[in-house]
């Protein structure tokens, strides 16, 4: 077991019934997406050898250790803290950071991770995208070079499991005006706030706190360790969202903070304004289209299994005209996201990447992908609706891609800004 992962609850075995599910005329198995083409367009054939790699991996980790367990954990709230050893192993955590343990990965074979996980479930992409993401990408971007030694490499290996601490509960789209507020005392800054809906944080070994500096009004970065007997320090009180439709496999905590020491070496160097924290925003906002690419891609494959497969008035439904249709709607709708994500990966690695069009990607993506996972469960009807054949868990995972990191509303807003000139924000 990992450093990361070792004061958490035992593990709970999945239950026998998740494991053995009821006949319903269509039980999903992993192998039998295997001959359903969704890549009309052959996007896949642009993927470089170790974008090949990771996918063959991360796609074999799916299907060979989450498919199985997930719906167990995902009904009982309960993060699979069995699957992050086995996480840990393909060596994919940091994404496209170069050095301090990281594995340097391509843009595109970063992305691809992420659908591959997102296809397999949207919990563990999220536990992922902001371990690697959000906090190791703070880190990164906005870290000294002593800073990025300290603690990359264990969080590479997940020894140390990391959490992203913007959004509060007055200010989610509107984080610019966070008002966690940060006081410099000798060498320690003290810290006094709250924040809301922050993955992993109720047992991240390190967490990446914003909040405004009371000496000239910038927000800042600051990290927040566990102690050496893996106790979070006194003022960090993190207290677990309950009652979710969507992402329940992953814990959001909501935190109040009060009088919270933080070492003043470990505010991150070069987070110096708001402007430093959209560049962490920016870089993972394509990142959660691709995730929804990932959701639309198993939601589309299981559909067309079950089309092939679930016969009704004599015949497989997938031989009516209706029916075809929506296949061919999705697909298209599927392709159109395909191609928006592997332009936006081409654009960052031109340089040429901005805001707009990070954020009508985002926009795009999740708003199609939520539709192709809304579509593929009315083709399954009733048996759509059973966690069992997973098309029900990726459409409500996608409700919260569809809000999170920008809602579809705020994304349209910043693209009609740049559209017209005008800014519609307050």
């Amino acid at each position: 077991m990992t450093a990361g992962i070792a004061n958490q609850p035992e593990i709970t075995e999945p239950s026998e019934a998740m494991e053995t599910p009821e006949a319903t005329g269509f039980s999903f198995d992993p192998t039998a997406v295997q001959d359903v083409d969704s890549d009309l367009y052959l996007l896949d054939n642009l993927l470089d050898e170790q974008a090949r790699d990771v996918q063959r991996r991360v796609r074999a980790f799916v299907d060979k250790d989450l498919l199985p367990v997930i719906n167990d954990y995902w009904e009982r709230a309960e993060v699979p803290y069995e699957l992050i050893p086995k996480l840990a192993a393909l060596n994919i955590a940091g994404g496209t950071i170069q050095g301090h343990g990281c594995p340097g990965l391509t843009r595109l074979a970063a992305s691809t991770a992420a659908a591959e996980l997102a296809r397999g479930d949207g919990s563990i992409n999220t536990f992922f995208g902001v371990h690697s993401g959000l906090a190791m990408g703070s880190i990164d971007m906005l870290g000294s070079e002593e800073q990025k030694q300290r603690w990359l490499p264990p969080m590479a290996r997940f020894e140390k499991i990391g959490a992203f601490a913007l959004t509060e509960p007055e200010h989610g789209s509107d984080s610019v005006s966070l008002e966690t507020s940060a006081r410099r005392e000798g060498d320690e800054y003290v810290l006094n706030g709250s924040k809301r809906w922050i993955g992993n944080a109720s047992f991240a070994d390190v967490v990446i706190i914003y909040a405004r500096d009371e000496a000239d009004g910038a927000v800042k970065a600051f990290v927040m360790e566990k102690d050496g007997e893996g106790n979070h320090p006194a003022g960090y009180n993190a207290t677990v969202i309950t009652g979710k439709m969507g992402k329940r496999a992953v814990l959001q905590p909501n935190i109040t903070i009060e009088d919270l020491r933080i070492p003043a070496e470990n505010r991150l160097e070069n987070c110096n304004s708001f402007k430093d924290v959209n560049k962490v925003l920016a870089a993972t906002r394509g990142g959660v289209a691709w995730e929804a690419l990932g959701h639309a891609v198993a939601a589309y494959e299981i559909a067309v299994a079950y089309a092939k497969t679930r016969v009704q008035f004599g015949k497989e439904i997938g031989r009516f005209q209706l029916v075809q249709n929506k296949l061919a709607n999705m697909l298209a709708q599927l392709t159109a996201i395909k191609l928006t994500c592997f332009r936006l990966n081409e654009l960052a690695d031109e340089g040429s990447m901005t805001s707009p069009m990070a954020s009508m990607a985002k926009m795009f993506a999740a708003r199609q992908g939520r539709w192709i996972c809304s579509e593929a469960r009315d083709i399954m009807g009733g048996n759509g609706l059973l966690l069992e054949n997973h098309v029900a868990r990726h459409l409500t995972d996608m409700e919260v891609v569809f809000t999170y990191e920008g809602t579809d509303s705020m994304q349209s807003l910043i693209l009609g800004r740049h559209i017209t000139g005008f800014s519609a924000f307050a």
